[in-house]
């Protein structure tokens, strides 16, 4: 079989690796767009069944393209498929699909990369790593896979009925874990929910989705945390028309709250005895960000409602005030636990020297130490905003610009002197 020559090929066809195809086609760099599955898969298959989308559908979304939904609504998961989908039949994308990159490997000797696939050997000059962040499934290895408990991950959970009748731990509450907490209370099952450190951002304040705040207060453009940092994850809703996540409503509505899950042994599952600080620190940002928000209406003489209601906190739970440290999952007819518990990273197939000692990619913005790589579709890449789907879109503009001022250079030939 002969090997394929290309000038950049981007590894994945998602929203990163869509919105690198519409810049690099934009500067007229010839490339190819190669995915394993169907365009924006994890979309359909890594998410459960009545996920919608965490922003309104006017904010996340690519510039050139709107959803065909009402503005303030929030998309399906396959309504975002669909839309990436149409996106790239807009722009006339190149991409392959059912292809997979099994290794990435430097040409010896000259520029240039030698990429091994399912459907062949492929060559190219740069390479964009579009897999993004959400790669390999994080199942912390507490609970021994010999103990009698079903264990799921929150990216392979799709609807209550999947689980094995009984009640069920959900592990971590941001976005994805509270949402499938709640959805379980709703059918029926009793529920239990483990609660690490925390941002809840109000949902909506005076009228003004928290995407509107953010933008507006400057926050989508802040800069990564410090390195170290303790993760702090995200709690928001699109679901049911979008609304704020309030622990102690939860609580309220049944659901059990925990402290971060450290260990278990003898059928009993142990937590921090840190509920309280999480969840007072979560309120502590929620009031914040209102505090922030206010500022910035009479800073600017905005005519916003007041709504002195949104600084109404709920009192504090019985799980609260009377935490449980020790829950006996057989006696408490825990069947089954949802890990939500996040991603890592797998650049297995990347074989160059562009990561660190942890295996994190060494970039600037997406640019990579290793020349000729690029990355897109991290976490923080550039600003907060980098995992939402606006916000890759602007991180690729970034990188596709850099390919074309390397490209300029490699083809600068002096001209000839006046006097041969």
């Amino acid at each position: 079989m002969s090997t394929e020559e290309i000038e950049v090929l981007v590894v994945g066809a998602g929203q990163a690796g869509i919105a690198m195809s519409e810049h690099l086609g934009s500067h007229g760099v010839p490339h190819l767009v190669v995915e394993r599955d169907r365009i924006a898969e994890r979309w359909r298959s890594w998410r459960w069944d009545s996920l919608v989308a965490n922003g309104p559908a006017w904010h996340d979304r690519f510039p050139g393209q709107e959803f065909s939904i009402e503005p303030d609504a929030f998309a399906t998961k396959e309504q975002v498929a669909d839309y990436f989908v149409a996106y790239a039949e807009k722009i006339d994308s190149p991409i392959r699909t059912g292809v997979a990159v099994t290794s990435v490997r430097r040409i010896p000797g000259r520029a240039g990369f030698r990429v091994e696939t399912s459907g062949g050997t492929i060559e190219a000059r740069h390479i964009v790593a579009a897999t993004g962040a959400f790669q390999q499934p994080i199942i912390p290895p507490v609970v021994p896979d010999s103990a009698a408990i079903h264990q799921i991950h929150s990216s392979g959970y799709h609807n209550p009925r999947q689980l094995p009748k009984g009640a069920v731990l959900v592990v971590g509450a941001g976005s994805s874990g509270v949402q499938i907490a709640d959805e379980l209370r709703q059918s029926g099952r009793r529920v239990y929910l483990a609660v690490g450190p925390h941002d809840r951002p109000p949902r909506s304040y005076r009228g003004r989705d928290f995407c509107w705040w953010l933008g507006v207060l400057g926050k989508w453009d802040a800069s990564a945390p410090p390195r170290g940092a303790e993760h702090v994850t995200i709690a928001v809703s699109g679901a049911h028309g979008g609304h704020t996540v309030d622990f102690r409503a939860l609580a309220a509505s049944g659901i059990t709250l925990l402290g971060r899950a450290e260990a278990f042994g003898d059928g009993v599952m142990r937590f921090a005895p840190d509920l309280r600080t999480n969840v007072e620190n979560g309120d502590a940002n929620y009031l914040s960000m209102l505090d922030e928000a206010d500022a910035y209406v009479a800073r600017n003489g905005l005519d916003l409602p007041e709504e002195p209601q949104a600084r109404v906190l709920g009192p504090d739970p019985d799980c609260m005030t009377d935490p449980l440290l020790e829950l006996d999952l057989g006696a408490a007819g825990v069947t089954s636990i949802v890990w939500a518990t996040g991603f890592a990273l797998d650049y297995g197939w990347l074989q160059v020297d562009a990561f660190d000692e942890n295996g994190r990619p060494r970039h600037q913005r997406g640019v990579s130490s290793e020349q000729g790589i690029y990355f897109l579709g991290l976490p923080w890449q550039s600003r907060r905003g980098s995992s939402f789907i606006w916000g890759v879109w602007h991180d690729a503009k970034y990188v596709a610009d850099q390919i074309a001022i390397q490209r300029g250079y490699l083809a600068y030939s002096p001209p000839e002197s006046a006097d041969r």
